[in-house]
């Protein structure tokens, strides 16, 4: 199965083809510009890299949260834009989940955090199943960033991009993954939904969105003067 995977949690972001769980090539979107400028472009340069045409991508992964509000907004537009016009099925990933998936094979209990603002991260804990899988331990979770250091044990190990903020704070009998994996990736996104595709998982074109696990500010503020 030929995959598009794209990942746009953070300001920029990346995108990724994959044959089933092969990675064929990835590229990093221009941190210097929002995804949203540089999304189209890089796609296109990616499926010439790799010699398809835009109606033989069969399955279009995207990350749908938690993230940037913007560019989970951007990648899952994109996504279903696509789909929608190639015919191709779409799978949406947690970026939390995809994090975890970039870590290397001797990790078995992991934390995957990213930033919420406000002295806040978005967390989930997972533990990695015999078949190299990885299970998750309850929900994607908000706490303040003390509530989630205290939830920390000995040999638990930490990946994220929340970690550019706590990394210092991190218990040192915790393991912080290598900082080159922090960050979400397309190609962890892209095996993650063959993964599941796999598993006889299927995500509606309508009904796919992004998930912010938080009111923006705007609705907040809304929410506020309704009171």
């Amino acid at each position: 199965m030929r995959i598009l995977a794209i990942e746009s949690a953070e300001l920029a972001g990346s995108v990724a083809a994959l044959s089933n769980d092969q990675l064929l090539a990835q590229s990093e979107l221009d941190a210097s510009k929002r995804s949203a400028q540089t999304m189209a472009a890089g796609i296109v340069d990616l499926l010439h890299g790799v010699g398809w045409q835009p109606r033989e991508v069969e399955l279009i992964a995207v990350a749908t949260g938690p993230g940037s509000f913007t560019g989970l907004r951007v990648g899952v537009t994109t996504a279903k834009m696509y789909a929608y016009a190639v015919g191709a099925r779409v799978m949406g990933v947690s970026t939390l989940e995809a994090i975890a998936e970039q870590a290397p094979a001797g990790i078995r209990d992991l934390w995957a955090i990213i930033d919420a603002q406000r002295e806040q991260v978005f967390a989930a804990q997972f533990s990695r199943a015999d078949g190299g899988l990885w299970n998750w331990i309850g929900e994607t979770l908000l706490l303040d960033d003390a509530a989630w250091l205290s939830q920390l044990s000995p040999g638990v190990a930490v990946s994220g991009p929340g970690l550019a903020k706590l990394s210092p704070r991190v218990p040192h009998e915790v393991a912080q993954l290598d900082r080159l994996l922090w960050s979400p990736k397309a190609a962890a996104v892209g095996k993650l939904a063959w993964q599941q595709y796999q598993s006889g998982r299927r995500d509606d074109l309508g009904a796919l969105v992004p998930h912010y696990f938080r009111p923006s500010a705007a609705e907040e503020k809304r929410a506020r003067m309704r009171k």
